[in-house]
């Protein structure tokens, strides 16, 4: 089970994740003040090895910025093994789901060894993305992106295993 926030000293413990949120390569470029908004919604949590993270089809209201460890994206049926699509480490981003309606999960996440992310409340930032449009764009952005990149490497996965 995951050990939900990393505790220790709080206001160190508040700067780590700040510092963490405004130097991310997936938040590069984005204005301070949208940063600032980002680390307020943001938790350091932390998943041993074969944790579920989330499961495809559950209702999708966070996302993280991997910092270390390894998780693999999934596809199945709960009563199938699962297919792995791709494995994303530190420096990726997990969930996109969050930003696009119907807001469910398209894949499983599992942690494939200890596992260290911060957790963004994606309900909290849409109202953020919904009260400051530039806010909005620029998730919009690059939670596009990622979601190409995913629906891309599924694309290969399924294109691999046809050829077997």
């Amino acid at each position: 089970m995951s050990t939900g926030p990393t505790s220790g000293d709080e206001p160190t413990a508040i700067k780590a994740v700040e510092a963490t949120v405004f130097e991310h390569p997936f938040l590069a470029g984005l204005k301070p003040e949208h940063l600032r908004v980002l680390a307020n919604n943001a938790l350091r949590m932390e998943y041993p090895t074969d944790e579920l993270i989330f499961r495809e089809g559950d209702p999708a209201n966070r996302f993280y910025l991997i910092e270390r460890g390894r998780v693999s994206l999934e596809y199945g049926r709960r009563e199938e093994p699962s297919m792995p699509i791709q494995a994303i480490g530190p420096g990726d981003v997990l969930g996109w789901s969050w930003l696009f309606p119907p807001y469910y999960w398209n894949f499983d996440a599992r942690a494939v060894e200890p596992t260290t992310a911060i957790f963004f409340y994606g309900t909290r930032l849409r109202d953020e993305c919904e009260q400051d449009k530039s806010l909005g764009y620029e998730l919009m952005k690059r939670m596009t992106a990622v979601a190409i990149q995913r629906l891309q490497a599924t694309r290969r996965q399924l294109l691999a295993s046809r050829r077997k």
